[in-house]
């Protein structure tokens, strides 16, 4: 089990950025499938935000009002699927006998965020990408804790993804619209996670339901994948300030608690 605190957390999907914004939608959710339009970064040079994609712009709209005014800490970067733009593009050329630009090849790997995050803030602090599964949320958390334990008091955690091209609509499902969510972390006890396998969480789901078990409702009603991203499940239960939930994939079970 884990116990940390959220400091802070800043939130970016098409049209849901201002903490209003977030509060209407955590009361009335919905997924903004109109038009994608990335964040313009007008704290940036215009030279370092041609560099960046959509995603990466998500992922600096919502890390940068976290980290501004403090000292580097430390960065894990998760996502599933990472830049599939660039890498469609790439795609897109090889079948094209075309040649490669290196420059988009080199922007286009997993952990090319969480470098252009470094080189723009000028941070030698140690950064994770991490490539995941739907409960990537929890494996980044994790992840957090574990650089806790290695004496960090501040860690920066960011999870993003970007709405697929067009073709890779028959395989992916989970990433409708761009977004990105951010965390500022730090040791606490205002917060557990813990996990447990999918058999175990079912038998508790069935005590639960026989009133043996002292199980919150808000955690029975919310073991079924939500219909939007996990991390922006997250932000909504932090809006509404939910007291505990539980976020479940075909293996494995995560309980968050509110302890503060």
């Amino acid at each position: 089990m884990l116990t940390f605190s959220i400091a802070q957390w800043q939130g970016w999907a098409q049209g849901i950025d201002s903490p209003a914004d977030w509060l209407q939608w955590a009361e009335h959710p919905y997924c903004p499938l109109g038009e994608q339009r990335a964040p313009r970064l007008d704290f940036l040079p215009p030279m370092q935000r041609r560099r960046l994609s959509p995603l990466a712009r998500a992922v600096f709209e919502c890390a940068w009002p976290l980290a501004a005014e403090r000292p580097p800490m430390p960065l894990v970067f998760a996502s599933r699927h990472g830049e599939t733009t660039r890498n469609f593009g790439l795609l897109q050329a090889l079948a094209a006998d075309e040649p490669l630009s290196p420059t988009a090849f080199g922007l286009s790997v997993h952990n090319a965020i969480a470098a252009q995050w470094s080189i723009i803030r000028r941070e030698t602090t140690e950064s994770i990408a991490l490539s995941v599964e739907d409960d990537g949320l929890e494996h980044a958390f994790l992840e957090a804790a574990m650089l806790f334990g290695e004496g960090h008091e501040d860690v920066l955690v960011v999870l993003a993804e970007e709405r697929p091209p067009a073709p890779y609509a028959p395989w992916i499902d989970d990433a409708p619209y761009t977004y990105a969510a951010a965390f500022h972390l730090r040791p606490g006890t205002d917060w557990t996670l813990a996990a447990s396998s999918k058999t175990a969480a079912e038998s508790l789901g069935n005590a639960s339901a026989n009133g043996s078990a002292n199980v919150s409702a808000n955690a029975s009603a919310n073991a079924s994948p939500p219909a939007w991203p996990n991390p922006l499940n997250l932000l909504r239960h932090l809006t509404l300030r939910t007291p505990t939930w539980r976020h479940a994939n075909d293996a494995r079970c995560w309980t968050w608690t509110r302890t503060a």
